[in-house]
């Protein structure tokens, strides 16, 4: 793989995970819920799901998604079921940003590396993502490392970035400032959360 067309992978790959959705939303609320351990782990357990997406789609996820559409729609389904969950909590504070800063829980890590993660594999935007624009890469891998390349690169975008994320959000003035708008915080996401899922739902 040459450094032009690796260059435009990397390009791919940071736009696609700069652009806003349920992913920043679910490091955000733990960054800023549990702190900045918390938050970083959050951000590499998304970049895991990512690496595992790409994965697939080296071993012919735009062929299987092709042959089996009805795999492809269970999956976005499960993806939009698990959305309105989510925003229906952040909707409720039930679980939400202002119920934790409130009790000052901090939610364990594990529960917040397992929702992010689920949240990177059941995204039919990520899965759109890598069978719409990996395709030319993955026609020229030609060897074990180009494929490497292509599974490490945005994953480790992914982790880098959320990683930046996390750390921004929990400075302490973004916090201060934050705990005095954490419920309508809450109810934003969730029903940026429901909003996105719906969407999802009405294209398939």
């Amino acid at each position: 793989m040459t450094i032009t067309v690796w260059l435009s992978l990397f390009s791919i790959c940071l736009l696609g995970a700069m652009s806003p959705g349920p992913s920043l939303a679910i490091v955000a609320k733990h960054s800023l819920a549990s702190g900045r351990v918390h938050g970083i782990a959050v951000a590499w357990s998304h970049a895991m799901g990512i690496g595992l997406y790409a994965s697939i789609a080296i071993m012919g996820l735009s062929v299987m998604m092709e042959q089996t559409p009805l795999i492809f729609k269970g999956i976005t389904l499960a993806g939009a079921a698990y959305l309105i969950y989510l925003g229906t909590r952040a909707l409720r504070s039930t679980g939400g940003l202002a119920a934790k800063l409130a009790s000052g829980e901090k939610t364990s890590i594990f529960e917040g590396m397992r929702e992010s993660f689920l949240i990177s594999i059941l995204s039919p935007k990520i899965m759109l993502f890598f069978t719409a624009l990996f395709s030319p890469f993955i026609a020229i891998a030609n060897d074990v490392f180009d494929q490497l390349v292509i599974v490490f690169t945005p994953l480790l975008i992914d982790g880098l970035w959320y990683s930046l994320i996390a750390t921004f959000l929990t400075n302490a003035k973004v916090i201060n400032t934050v705990r005095a708008k954490a419920l309508i915080i809450d109810r934003l996401s969730g029903v940026i959360l429901i909003l996105l899922a719906l969407r999802v739902i009405y294209t398939i």
